[in-house]
């Protein structure tokens, strides 16, 4: 029997925006947060974790145009495209073999479906945001001058961990509403034989990928994930990212007060960079097949300038 949680008060959960700050740990012009635990070292130590050569992707497929604005334009043939006539390349015209299609797509990827990566600066908290940068570094015409998804332009290479809870608690998937402790990561390591160590991403299995899979479930108010309770612990443990199977944070947060703690204090406070939505059974089934749960995790945000964040693919090399 599992001994009663001694969970945060709210106002503790408030605090952490202080004792969980990195505010000025990195200089105070630093946009990296957390990322800055990535060092060359751990990027050459996340190498040595290729022990298989298997590589699986941790990102949902998107499903065009259901999730997306599409407009697609095919060619059979590019010498008759309208305007070819202008084009000053006598071969172009000559070579009537060749043709192109291509697309226009607009794209809305913070939410609860697209796998995206949120950079410090989309959320703030009492109008500031990681290092004390104020909102209006944020721009509606031209984005953010601030903690944008470029502060990651030459990509996140790091030790990537899975830490497979729906497992751990012998279930199928985590039901909405079920919080994530920081107990069931630490029996998640002993059950898997690994530990979080800095510079490591940790991403998070509720099982929800394997009931969006099989009941075509989609996230609604309620979910699974990351108690705020697993904040100092992921602090303590100098995590460089966090991923989920779902929007991270369990909902209800349990705190009448912060809609979404493990946001919040994340991106506000600790500049802790989260990868949404990520679809994680092909890499859980691959760690569990070859008794191997960290990896190799390569995450290579589009350079969108001054934007809160990317969709990505993240890849996942054992």
């Amino acid at each position: 029997m599992t001994a009663e949680r001694s969970l945060p008060t709210q106002d503790e959960v408030l605090g952490y925006f202080d004792t969980l700050s990195n505010w000025g740990r990195w200089g105070d012009d630093d946009e990296r947060g957390t990322l800055n635990h990535v060092t060359d070292d751990v990027r050459l130590a996340a190498a040595q974790a290729v022990r298989h050569g298997r590589s699986v992707s941790c990102a949902w497929e998107i499903a065009v145009p259901e999730d997306m604005e599409r407009a697609t334009t095919t060619c059979p043939c590019a010498a008759d495209m309208p305007g070819a006539e202008n084009i000053p390349v006598p071969a172009f015209h000559a070579d009537r073999r060749w043709g192109f299609s291509t697309e226009r797509l607009g794209i809305t990827f913070h939410g609860n479906t697209l796998t995206h990566i949120d950079s410090p600066c989309h959320l703030f908290w009492d109008g500031a945001m990681y290092n004390g940068r104020s909102h209006s570094f944020v721009d509606a015409a031209t984005g953010s001058a601030w903690a944008a998804v470029t502060a990651a332009a030459n990509g996140i290479v790091t030790r990537g961990v899975l830490l497979d809870v729906a497992a751990v608690r012998d279930v199928p998937w985590l039901e909405p509403g079920e919080g994530v402790f920081p107990d069931d990561l630490e029996k998640a390591e002993r059950r898997q034989g690994v530990r979080v160590r800095p510079g490591d991403a940790v991403l998070l299995r509720t099982g929800f990928g394997r009931r969006r899979h099989e009941t075509g479930a989609a996230i609604g108010l309620t979910q699974a994930g990351w108690h705020a309770s697993c904040l100092p612990w992921l602090q303590e443990r100098q995590v460089a990212l966090i991923g989920a199977d779902t929007p991270q944070d369990v909902q209800p947060s349990g705190y009448e007060d912060v809609l979404m703690p493990v946001h919040a204090v994340s991106l506000v406070a600790m500049g802790l960079w989260l990868l949404d939505n990520c679809d994680l059974e092909a890499c859980a089934a691959t760690a569990a097949e070859l008794g191997q749960w960290d990896f190799q995790l390569a995450v290579a945000p589009i350079r969108f300038a001054g934007t809160s964040g990317s969709p990505v693919n993240p890849i996942a090399t054992f």
